[in-house]
Parts: C-alpha cells; sequence; structure tokens
C-alpha cells in the first residue's frame, strides 16, 4: 500500500506542542456552542485533541478506533474499525474529534455509525482539515492544504535513536525539501 500522496500537498506545516495546545483550546471554544455531552476520540491522534477537548469543556472522552493503519503503517485503502462507538452516544449530543481530515472517510464513517446508534447530533471536529476532505468537519480549528507535521510524529524511538519518522522524510522529499522538519 502506498503512503499519502505528500507531492499534491501545498507547502510544509510544522506544528510545535505550543501550536497544538491554541489549536486544541481553539477546537473547544469552537465545539463549545454546540453543548456536546460527550467526546469522542479518534484513537491514535486523535485522541491528543480530543483529550484537551474533553478536559477544556469537562465532558467524558470516549476512545474509539478505526484506521487504515496498523503498527503505524498503511495495510488497508478503508479505514477499518478496531474499537466501536460505545453505546452512551444514543440520545446524546456528540462531538468527534481527531487531528486531521484529509480524506473526511474517518469522521463520515464515525458519523454515519453514530447516528446508527441515535446520537440525538453529531458534530465532526479535527485540529487540522484539508480543502479536499469529504466529508468536510463541521468545526476545524486549521484549514490548511499544506503537508502538516504534528509534533508527536516528528520523532521515533528506533533501536535506542531518536529518527525523524521515514512518512516526514518521505513526504518532504516528495516537496523537495530537506529531510528534516
Amino acid at each position: 500500500m502506498k503512503s499519502y500522496d505528500y507531492a499534491h500537498r501545498f507547502g510544509v506545516r510544522s506544528i510545535t506542542w505550543s501550536d497544538f495546545a491554541s489549536l486544541a483550546a481553539h477546537l473547544a471554544e469552537l465545539l463549545e456552542p454546540f453543548h456536546p455531552q460527550l467526546i469522542l476520540g479518534v484513537a491514535r491522534a486523535g485522541l491528543f485533541p480530543a483529550t484537551a477537548v474533553a478536559c477544556s469543556l469537562r465532558r467524558e472522552l470516549f476512545p474509539i478506533r478505526l484506521s487504515r493503519r496498523l503498527n503505524d503503517e498503511i495495510v488497508s485503502e478503508q479505514p477499518v474499525w478496531k474499537v466501536p462507538v460505545p453505546l452512551e452516544v444514543r440520545g446524546r449530543i456528540v462531538a468527534v474529534v481527531d487531528e486531521i481530515a484529509d480524506s473526511g472517510r474517518t469522521l463520515g464513517m464515525v458519523a454515519e455509525r453514530c447516528q446508527a446508534l441515535n446520537a440525538a447530533q453529531v458534530v465532526t471536529a479535527t485540529l487540522v482539515s484539508h480543502s479536499w476532505a469529504d466529508p468536510y468537519p463541521q468545526v476545524t480549528a486549521l484549514a490548511s492544504d499544506a503537508f502538516v507535521i504534528f509534533p508527536w510524529d516528528q520523532q521515533l524511538l528506533v533501536d535506542g535513536r531518536w529518527v525523524t519518522h521515514p512518512e516526514i522524510v518521505a513526504g518532504l522529499r516528495a516537496q523537495g525539501k530537506n529531510s528534516s522538519p
């Protein structure tokens, strides 16, 4: 399976932990008017903003997992369910939070599952959204078509050494840039 096509991104946007804190706070501010009663965080990386939002709004957080990846390698064309949406969504206003909307498929699948479980309302939200995401999240802290590098993805521990994530190296090369963020 090929990695994401980073060559068609427009530039590079490296997000620091400080940027993350600001974006997560902004996301909480954007979600508050919807009065979410519980937060669903899309594991793995969506748990970062989902946790920040849940803490900021003092709401319960439920982790869910669907992904195209296994051990951080893309292995599936479509997201595959690993941890389902909990029954607690029934009759509640639910905010689904992920770190990025690229294709939009993950958010769409979670929203459909919440609706099938009779959630009163489903609000999709991301830290970052690309313009081509379909469905596009209802709430996003940052719209950008850049190759976005999140702080938790920058370095991996491999055989006792910290190295730049190989997907970041490949993405930067695809954009004709240096291989370090």
